[in-house]
């Protein structure tokens, strides 16, 4: 095996605990009125097209204005968007800072998220300045698991896959990793993490 000499993390789902139903709890007090607003209005499909660069303003306005009787709680998913952020996984940031310590390897991130919150979304999160880079797909305007956005990291960092460790919580965004040459880690927990980072000699 190669040696290893980037790792590179997802945030959201890894790192970051994010969800919107942690929003829209406080909106809607019936469950199934939550369940169809996030599975047909605000749906995951709509927003991942703002975490590739589409304006906030204008997706919340055109979708505003096919469901007008949503007006109020479609406008609350950008304005109100922190408050789907449920904190961190304190045992991820942990290991990222032991890796961070060890200095042994590069940190880098590829993560989809709209460059409008991001930023915002950084300082609220100052373990974010231990990665040596972070490439957001809303700056890009291409998501993963678009090869592109990855190709980007890549060429950015002078990265040579076959060197680096990608960890991703969503299967589809590894197995592209993988037909790119990545040494992969399918995220399912910290524990998890851990073990695979220690059957790699990496901790």
């Amino acid at each position: 095996m190669p040696t290893t000499d980037t790792i590179i993390f997802d945030l959201g789902g890894v790192l970051i605990d994010w969800n919107p139903e942690y929003l829209y709890r406080k909106i809607f007090s019936n469950e199934n009125d939550l369940r169809y607003f996030l599975k047909n209005i605000c749906t995951n499909a709509w927003n991942q097209e703002q975490d590739a660069g589409y304006p906030l303003a204008q997706a919340t306005a055109e979708l505003a204005a096919k469901y007008p009787q949503y007006d109020a709680e479609i406008k609350a998913y950008y304005s109100r968007w922190q408050e789907m952020l449920g904190g961190y996984d304190e045992n991820c940031v942990a290991i990222l800072e032991n890796l961070h310590q060890k200095k042994n390897y590069r940190l880098l991130s590829l993560t989809n998220w709209s460059g409008e919150t991001f930023h915002t979304a950084k300082k609220m999160y100052p373990f974010l300045d231990l990665f040596k880079g972070i490439v957001v797909s809303g700056d890009e305007k291409i998501k993963k698991p678009d090869p592109r956005l990855y190709q980007i990291l890549i060429d950015r960092y002078g990265i040579q896959p076959g060197k680096s460790i990608f960890i991703d919580d969503t299967k589809i965004n590894v197995e592209i990793a993988v037909d790119l040459g990545f040494q992969t880690i399918h995220f399912l927990s910290a524990n998890q993490l851990q073990e695979e980072l220690q059957k790699l000699g990496l901790m």
